[in-house]
């Protein structure tokens, strides 16, 4: 990663983890934009990715999230970015984040992960099994996941607040990183 790469805060994790979140609440502490994979997803296709399944298949989603991936790695830093959570299977997309940022794993348990994202209804692979599914591909990306992390929170009952205060602490060690407001938002 180059020292300007640094500045780039990538927030990876299965759905459910608070990326979107902690990656907006973080945004307003450092006054660094925040780019969400599911809005680039539609600024590009015109579609969310749960509708892109739904009239496309799961193929042209995951186009569209790569692509979107690779276009915030793209974006100038300082910025955060919220990665879609399959985006860590593909080996290039991993590479590619670890080289393009600060990698952050927003990690949960299963048990947390499906209460989360059932109340959220843009959700395209819940209806695959829902909290099993969950389970079994959170098991499954955690060795990825941790492969690529600079820093791993656990989110299962961390408060949103706490969270983006440990990543401003992390930030602040960054020494390519321009300064930070000195705390989150309340």
């Amino acid at each position: 990663m180059s020292d300007q790469a640094a500045c780039r805060i990538l927030l990876i994790g299965m759905m459910g983890s608070g990326k979107s979140t902690i990656g907006r609440r973080l945004a307003a502490a450092t006054g660094w934009p925040y780019v969400d994979n599911d809005d680039l997803v539609v600024r590009a296709t015109g579609m969310s990715s749960r509708a892109l399944v739904e009239a496309r298949g799961e193929g042209p989603m995951r186009d569209a999230e790569r692509a979107a991936t690779t276009r915030a790695l793209d974006e100038d830093p300082p910025l955060i970015v919220g990665i879609a959570a399959g985006a860590i299977v593909e080996e290039s997309l991993r590479r590619a984040l670890r080289a393009g940022g600060f990698v952050v794993w927003l990690r949960a348990g299963s048990a947390a992960l499906s209460a989360r994202a059932t109340r959220a209804g843009h959700r395209p692979f819940l209806q695959r099994g829902g909290a099993a599914w969950i389970a079994a591909t959170n098991e499954e990306r955690a060795v990825l996941y941790a492969s690529i992390a600079d820093l791993i929170i656990d989110t299962d009952t961390l408060r949103p607040r706490a969270a983006v205060d440990r990543i401003l602490a992390a930030i602040a060690r960054l020494d390519s990183c321009p300064p930070v407001r000195a705390a989150a938002p309340r």
